[in-house]
């Protein structure tokens, strides 16, 4: 009999999600390890080497770890799932002129979902991941402006490079019940010194995957064309226009193939450096600016998931992440609904749609949501003035 129960951990064959597995048989759990396959890389049409978690090597390294400790191993094929949600979505967010977090996505609506399913078939009490994050629960505790009395809260991991708690927050509450993260009191160092000591060498000195794993060459643009025929033909031709005064500046490859921030790869020489400030859709243009246009002080936030609190009833000051790499910035946050609207105490640049936002008090995740649009505060004062002047 196990000392602490049975738990179903997910191996992605790499070297946090090994260890998770072998600190938590140390430990005295009954583990299953699970790895799941969530794209065959033949299909993508791609041009590059399989790598990352769905490859043949990285389901061979988890094996070879479960089978080096004597615990059982599985595969778990969510090719479908994955296919219909993540990619689906993948490709329908750059068709509305957004940029989408494919991974938040997967991390959230596809894997804990699939891992308890079958955690329940296996009989297994809980799951674990490599996520650099912790998970609490709040006993009597509350806080203004919103309760979190028994609340499931995940809050950052100590080791600030490596914290993954940005792509947790949309992980529900009954999922978070059931989920341990045994990483989220170690630094990476640390983890690639219990590796060595533990003889697991190859996977200290294993290269790490940062690509999305459906699309492992980064060409997003190649992806889509295959993923979606004749959209090339379909979108070229559009305007770019220049921020402010709406003057043409010259024709670019379809709105699509384009995202906020970018820089390079515009196809064109304006001069000075010009990013890319705005999609707009509806009219395929594409809006370039300086690098001073890129910044907005406002943005609504939608299909929340909220964790520390059930509810925001009043405005709450948070630090606010718009992407994974991103420190944050000081923001008023206030809920309406599905809707949150989030107003930065400076601006922030580069906000993109389509991104997730996360929204944090102190190290808490306090929940996030998808960005819907980014605006500048003054420019909506003004528009508020205006309406009423009318």
């Amino acid at each position: 009999m196990s000392k602490h129960g049975r738990i179903l951990v997910a191996m992605s064959g790499g070297i946090d999600s090994s260890l998770a597995a072998v600190m938590l048989h140390e430990e005295g759990y009954e583990v299953i390890g699970m790895t799941m396959k969530t794209w065959d890389y033949a299909s993508s049409g791609g041009t590059k080497k399989e790598t990352g978690c769905c490859s043949l090597d990285s389901i061979n390294d988890a094996r070879n770890i479960a089978v080096s400790l004597g615990f059982p191993h599985y595969i778990l094929d969510i090719r479908e799932e994955f296919g219909d949600s993540v990619i689906d979505h993948f490709t329908g967010e750059y068709l509305e002129g957004r940029t989408p977090n494919p991974c938040v996505l997967c991390n959230t609506h596809i894997k804990w979902d699939a891992l308890l399913r079958r955690a329940d078939r296996l009989d297994c009490e809980s799951i674990a991941t490599g996520h650099y994050a912790h998970i609490r629960q709040d006993v009597g505790a509350s806080g203004s402006p919103g309760r979190s009395d028994g609340r499931y809260v995940i809050s950052r991991g100590v080791d600030t490079l490596k914290d993954q708690s940005y792509v947790l927050w949309g992980v529900s509450q009954e999922s978070l019940s059931r989920t341990k993260l045994p990483l989220g009191h170690l630094r990476k160092s640390e983890i690639r010194q219990m590796a060595t000591e533990r003889g697991f060498i190859e996977l200290v000195t294993k290269s790490e995957s940062y690509e999305i794993c459906f699309v492992p060459d980064n060409d997003y643009r190649g992806f889509l064309k295959r993923r979606v025929p004749g959209l090339e033909t379909e979108v070229a031709g559009g305007n770019f226009v220049e921020e402010g005064t709406g003057r043409v500046l010259g024709k670019h490859l379809g709105y699509p193939f384009y995202t906020i921030g970018q820089r390079k790869g515009l196809g064109m020489a304006f001069g000075q450096p010009m990013f890319v400030t705005e999609i707009r859709k509806d009219t395929n243009e594409v809006v370039l600016g300086l690098d001073k246009d890129l910044f907005r002080d406002g943005m609504y936030v939608s299909k929340l998931n909220l964790q520390k609190y059930a509810s925001i009833t009043g405005p709450l000051e948070t630090v606010t992440k718009v992407r994974y790499k991103d420190p944050g910035t000081p923001a008023t946050i206030t809920q309406d609904g599905d809707r949150i609207t989030v107003l930065f105490n400076e601006g922030v640049s580069a906000i993109a749609p389509g991104q997730a936002a996360v929204f944090y008090e102190g190290d808490d995740v306090v929940g996030g949501g998808w960005i819907m649009k980014s605006f500048r505060q003054t420019d909506a004062l003004a528009a508020e003035q205006q309406l009423l002047a009318v």
